[in-house]
C-alpha cells in the first residue's frame, strides 16, 4: 500500500478512499490478534493478526474495490450470506493499520495495539521469543479483545501463559 510519488503518476488509493474503507472498518469490521493451534511449530500454537471486513453477500462489491485498493487480503462467500475480506500476515496487517490509522474514529486504539504486536512478532518467532516479550504479546492481545464485542468465551490471561509455556 503507499502512493506512487513519480512525476505525472496517480495514487492508486486516495485519503477519500482510505477514510471511506476506515468507516468500513469502524462499522462493519474486527481487528484480531489470536493465538492459534499450529501442529507444526515446536510450541504447537502461533500468533495470529487479522483485520476482517463484513458484508451480505448480495452487496459485497465495496469489498472488493477495497481489496483492490489496499492490493492484499482475499475475499471469501460464507455459508451464512455473509462475504468477508480478510487481510492476514503481522507486516501486512500492520501496514494497512498504519496508513487506515489517520482516519479511524471507533477502533483506533485497538488497531494502534495490532501494531504494536505486529511490530513485536514482526521480527521474532514463539520460537526465539523471551518470556518477556511473550507476556507483552499476550497483554495486548487480551487488551484488543477487552476493546471488542463479546463474541464467545474468551481465554484467560493464565490459561494463554500455560499454552505458551510461562507458567512458573
Amino acid at each position: 500500500m503507499g502512493y506512487d510519488n513519480t512525476v505525472g503518476s496517480r495514487p492508486s488509493i486516495t485519503d477519500a478512499d482510505l477514510a471511506y474503507i476506515a468507516g468500513f472498518l469502524d462499522g462493519d469490521g474486527s481487528l484480531m490478534l489470536q493465538l492459534k493451534k499450529r501442529g507444526d511449530s515446536t510450541k504447537g500454537v502461533r500468533f495470529m493478526a487479522t483485520i476482517c471486513l463484513y458484508q451480505d453477500s448480495r452487496h459485497d462489491a465495496p469489498l472488493l474495490w477495497m481489496r483492490r485498493k489496499v492490493k492484499c487480503g482475499y475475499v471469501s462467500k460464507r455459508n451464512d450470506g455473509m462475504t468477508e475480506l480478510r487481510i492476514n500476515g503481522f507486516s501486512q496487517v500492520r501496514a494497512v493499520l498504519e496508513t487506515l490509522l489517520p482516519f479511524l474514529r471507533f477502533k483506533r486504539k485497538q488497531a494502534e495495539l495490532l501494531v504494536q504486536a505486529c511490530n513485536m512478532l514482526e521480527r521474532q518467532t514463539l520460537r526465539t521469543m523471551t518470556s518477556s516479550d511473550m507476556r507483552k504479546v499476550v497483554n495486548l492481545l487480551l487488551l484488543i479483545q477487552n476493546e471488542n464485542y463479546m463474541s464467545r468465551k474468551r481465554k484467560t490471561k493464565e490459561e494463554l501463559y500455560r499454552i505458551l509455556g510461562l507458567t512458573p
